[in-house]
């Protein structure tokens, strides 16, 4: 359960981290924060969460 609430802070803070930078950067004004945040969040969860079922999948073939 604790991997699960901490790799979720960590999808968490990449994507802050990406939609801040997007901001500093001119990319991005502070009022597209809540669009962008929730499209970058989703985007980071969906790589992360499909990365850990190929490495789930590779360590089962490798048994």
């Amino acid at each position: 359960m604790r991997k699960i609430a901490n790799q979720d802070e960590q999808i968490l803070r990449a994507s802050k981290e990406i939609v801040v930078k997007f901001i500093e950067t001119g990319r991005l004004s502070p009022t597209g924060f809540p669009e962008a945040f929730k499209s970058i969040y989703r985007t980071v969860n969906d790589t992360v969460k499909q990365a850990a079922t190929v490495q789930d999948t590779d360590a089962c073939s490798d048994d």
